[in-house]
């Protein structure tokens, strides 16, 4: 498996840019390859940011979705308490019951 590197491309507009600094810092009796040594170190320095500025996204994405991810985890507890219904009989109910009928067993022997 065999690794890609992946460099950005610097844009044209980027270029045009760097030589446009390179030019307007040019010293009197500097060189035209002095110059563009200048305009590619500013094409580097061009590199260097939007890497480093990609790299704080990627971050700065990660800690948003770690965030994102804690909200959900705390709004679906709170959405869905776990509602436990237990059903218990009352225990007079049955004496009750038993009551009744031993009343009525009685009355009906001794009438």
């Amino acid at each position: 498996m065999s690794k890609k590197k992946s460099r950005q491309v610097i844009s044209p507009q980027a270029q045009d840019e760097a030589m446009k600094v390179a030019k307007a810092t040019q010293r009197p009796g500097q060189t035209k390859e002095q110059t563009k040594l200048i305009a590619q170190g500013i094409k580097k320095g061009i590199e260097q940011y939007k890497k480093q500025q990609s790299a704080k996204a990627r971050e700065l994405d990660k800690r948003l979705k770690k965030v994102r991810h804690q909200q959900e985890e705390i709004t679906t507890d709170h959405v869905q308490p776990e509602v436990v219904t237990e059903y218990r009989q009352s225990k007079l109910a049955w004496i009750l019951l038993l009551l009744s009928w031993t009343g009525f067993v009685l009355y009906a022997a001794i009438f």
